[in-house]
């Protein structure tokens, strides 16, 4: 049977249809935001309500005991500087010196304040604090900072760089032993820390205008020169070299080359103490295009978990992330954030048999 036409009314013609469609995605839409705020509003509550922070509910009941996980206030340009204090102190060894150090001088009257007292207060308002995240602002640090005390950098020295000359002519090899707090190596595009690390410990032969005075020969020869590591650290510090100043431009240059840096990381003919073994503990990673602008941000394994801290913001990061950070294969990339100061710490307590002098610093 034929169904009966309707003839047609106003709520069926279009500008009435496209009307209550309008009014439809509204209501919808209002009702999104209002789900969305109240989503907001009741994971805030959450928090607040059972006291704890963000990471803390990230980590659930495998936060590590005895740990802290502190935020650092910007004080304009302070990044840089406050990632670096952040991989010094899960620099573990250090830390831990650190406090000991802070522990039997902080009740001296006469004691002078400093860079490394500074430094051990700041550490031990963080480790004793009864909150286990949050903020702390390094001011009295950062302000020591502009004074350059070099006695911090004394105690920062670890092991030893031996640099070696021997002469073409007499076969005499001339020793020189430097310490050192890190190694700077030049990079290049599409290559690997290891390779970096290669040619940091190759042999350059000094000839023409370079040339070596020997002091047997009592005359300028040639000679072949190397750099060897002595006595291998407890943690290694490996800046990449990545601004580099450019003669033609007259200014300095931000190199954006991949570089790979490994997880695991084995000294072997580069020092006496051959086959040493590392792991990667912290990574600061330079934001932006240029030397002169950007951002700087930390990346830290503590614990076995990898976390990113962004001055006063710290979060849990998958450790995949890392592999972000190797750099460009290309030079004009969108990816502006690159690894720039990788930080190692030994595994083992031995290096090819040699027990751990317990001089020195950490």
């Amino acid at each position: 049977m034929a169904k009966t036409a309707r003839s047609p009314t106003a709520e069926d013609s279009p500008p009435a249809a496209a009307e209550r469609h309008r009014s439809g995605s509204a209501a919808g839409s209002g009702l999104r935001s209002l789900a969305s705020a109240a989503s907001g509003w009741w994971d805030r509550w959450a928090v607040m309500g059972s006291g704890l922070s963000k990471l803390e509910r990230a980590f659930g009941d495998q936060f590590p005991e005895g740990e802290r996980y502190f935020g650092l206030e910007n004080f304009g340009n302070t990044c840089y500087c406050n990632s670096v204090l952040q991989a010094l102190y899960y620099c573990t060894p250090f830390r831990e010196q650190l406090l000991e150090y802070y522990a039997k001088n902080r009740n001296l009257e006469d004691a002078e304040e400093n860079l490394l007292t500074c430094l051990a207060d700041l550490f031990s308002q963080i480790s004793a604090s009864k909150k286990k995240t949050g903020v702390i602002a390094p001011k009295r640090f950062i302000q020591m900072v502009k004074k350059l005390n070099e006695y911090f950098r004394g105690y920062m020295h670890q092991g030893t760089l031996t640099n070696e000359t021997r002469c073409l002519m007499c076969e005499t090899v001339t020793a020189k032993d430097e310490t050192f707090f890190d190694l700077s190596v030049d990079i290049e595009q599409n290559s690997s820390l290891t390779s970096c690390l290669k040619s940091f410990f190759s042999t350059e032969t000094l000839n023409a205008d370079d040339k070596f005075f020997c002091d047997k020969c009592c005359s300028l020869q040639e000679a072949e020169k190397r750099m060897k590591i002595k006595k291998v650290p407890q943690i290694l510090v490996i800046p990449l070299k990545r601004f580099k100043f450019i003669e033609q431009l007259n200014r300095h240059k931000k190199l954006s080359y991949r570089v790979v840096y490994p997880l695991e990381l084995k000294l072997s003919s580069n020092s006496d103490d051959a086959d040493c073994e590392y792991s990667l503990f912290a990574v600061v990673v330079h934001l932006g295009s240029g030397p002169n602008q950007g951002h700087y941000v930390a990346k830290i394994k503590s614990h076995d978990h990898w976390l990113s801290f962004d001055d006063d913001n710290v979060e849990m990061i998958p450790e995949s992330t890392l592999q972000t950070f190797y750099g460009s294969s290309r030079e004009y990339a969108g990816n502006t954030d690159h690894g720039y100061i990788l930080f190692y710490e030994r595994v083992g307590g031995n290096c090819n048999g040699k027990p751990d002098s317990p001089e020195g610093g950490v």
